[in-house]
């Protein structure tokens, strides 16, 4: 069963919409309501973005990045998943230049099980990673960002910087994550 994290993402209706499309069974908890112990019920489990910074929300992402990372839980991390993703492993973020919205060409650098070749995604976000911790390998780039797609090493756990909840060729990243 898959998790979704809602940190209040405004396109996380979109990503519950196309997991219902699909078929694919999940259940949707914010994290505030999130019981940490029930974790072990999941297979799997997608981080959203989100709107706002909130403290008690990243210690909860942070706590579910550690439990996948120990367990070996498949992760998706979006947009901020991705940010939390390498804050929570010794990474750094910084606030982008302009704020980053609309369609963005990315291009695959690294073989991967999720996606290949380029994909044509949705961007929206005022930050980015800055740096990665050694265990996050980048395995695409676009233009305006240096780690689109991220994977810890040998493991299925990935954040991306885009949202591929937006667009056709995300959508086939999600469903190549889900069939992991």
């Amino acid at each position: 069963m898959l998790l979704v994290v809602d940190n209040g993402s405004i396109y996380t209706k979109n990503l519950t919409d196309f997991l219902d499309k699909r078929n694919i069974l999940f259940e949707k908890q914010t994290p505030q309501l999130l019981h940490l112990q029930s974790l072990e019920n999941y297979d799997s489990i997608i981080l959203s973005g989100r709107r706002k910074n909130e403290k008690k929300i990243n210690e909860i992402n942070s706590k579910i990045i550690n439990f996948s990372v120990k367990n070996n839980i498949k992760l998706l991390g979006i947009c901020y998943g991705a940010e939390i993703l390498a804050l929570t492993l010794g990474g750094t973020i910084r606030k982008t230049k302009s704020l980053q919205k609309g369609d963005e060409t990315i291009k695959i650098f690294k073989d991967n099980p999720i996606s290949n070749n380029i994909l044509n995604v949705f961007e929206s976000h005022g930050f980015e990673i800055s740096q990665l911790p050694d265990t996050l390998i980048p395995l695409a780039e676009s233009k305006n960002c240096k780690y689109e797609i991220i994977q810890y090493e040998k493991k299925s756990i990935f954040g991306t910087q885009f949202h591929p909840e937006m667009s056709h060729d995300g959508h086939k990243l999600i469903e190549n994550f889900c069939s992991l």
